[in-house]
């Protein structure tokens, strides 16, 4: 088989079809993303260190997919955690991404998206609450921003903030600062009574119901993020038409700006004089025990979301 082609090495990586387009649809080459993740390495990396990877990977011809192994034929100095994965009976041999040099190897492989865990692998505990808003299919962002804000508004009144930044699809993520490790268990808890607190101050614009038909097309205040989920890492592209990037703002910037004015070609040019994502975070605050009281006796999402699926199917069945 012939040798592709090397367009370029940087750090020892070699780099191969940079004037293709990233993928089919993407309207940006792959130069581009390439450029983009070495531009912002160093802002990158910490927030995927020690924490298994999951990439979502583009092929010419092919729709983006997830990819949760590292590959094989992968370098052998990419290390590897091995996960065991109850939903699938396996274990995942999950990459970690430590340096420029991986995510050199990674962006050679089209990996667009970088989803790392949020905790470490290992950890039990977590320092952060992070809430993800997901509106409804079609919704503007200014709908999501205006979720954002019964969000704030429930942290402030229990002496707590977050730091914000667009999902780089059409959300956005909060993600709270906490002065000492909890468990993670706890974390979920909170994050629970976060949600529903919040969801109480605006009901007509948030919801934390899990099953999509009962939104009414509001927004999701999703409070499942938490120990091994994942979160699409600040700075990081997305599998989306201009390759949009998950990018850090103040809150003032909320309610005039657009998601899509960050992109793999844009951000680099924005960062000089930017404060960065860790520098976004306020103060961490202690977590108030009556919100670990009222999340306790908050149904887990996920499971009530089962239990009432399968209410409503028997209640079909039975109705004919």
């Amino acid at each position: 088989m012939a040798r592709r082609q090397v367009d370029e090495v940087r750090d020892g990586v070699e780099l191969t079809s940079l004037d293709a387009e990233a993928f089919d649809g993407a309207g940006v080459t792959k130069r581009a993303l390439v450029d983009h993740l070495d531009a912002v390495a160093e802002l990158l990396l910490p927030a995927l260190a020690d924490r298994p990877l999951s990439v979502v990977r583009a092929r010419p011809g092919q729709a983006p997919f997830m990819q949760k192994n590292l590959p094989r034929g992968a370098p052998d100095w990419i290390p590897t955690v091995d996960v065991w994965a109850g939903s699938s009976q396996r274990t995942v041999h999950y990459p970690l991404c430590h340096d420029r040099r991986t995510l050199l190897w990674f962006a050679n492989q089209r990996a667009v998206e970088f989803h790392p865990t949020l905790v470490p692998h290992g950890a039990v505990t977590t320092a952060e609450l992070v809430v993800d808003l997901d509106p409804p299919d079609g919704a503007g962002f200014d709908r999501v921003v205006a979720a954002a804000h019964p969000v704030r508004a429930a942290l402030t009144a229990l002496g707590m903030d977050a730091a914000v930044k667009t999902s780089g699809a059409t959300g956005l993520h909060l993600v709270v600062p906490l002065a000492g490790p909890v468990p993670v268990e706890d974390a979920f808890a909170a994050t629970r009574a976060l949600c529903a607190r919040a969801a109480a101050l605006d009901p007509d614009v948030a919801t934390t119901a899990f099953i999509v038909a009962d939104r009414g097309g509001r927004v999701f205040l999703d409070p499942t993020r938490a120990g091994g989920a994942t979160l699409a890492a600040p700075y990081g592209p997305r599998a989306r038409p201009g390759l949009p990037v998950s990018f850090p703002l103040r809150w003032d910037e909320l309610d005039r700006v657009s998601p899509d004015e960050f992109t793999v070609t844009t951000v680099a040019g924005l960062l000089d004089g930017r404060p960065t994502w860790p520098e976004l975070r306020p103060a961490p605050a202690g977590l108030p025990e009556v919100l670990l009281d009222e999340g306790r006796a908050i149904p887990v999402p996920r499971v009530a979301a089962m239990h009432e699926g399968r209410r409503r199917k028997r209640a079909r069945e039975r109705d004919g």
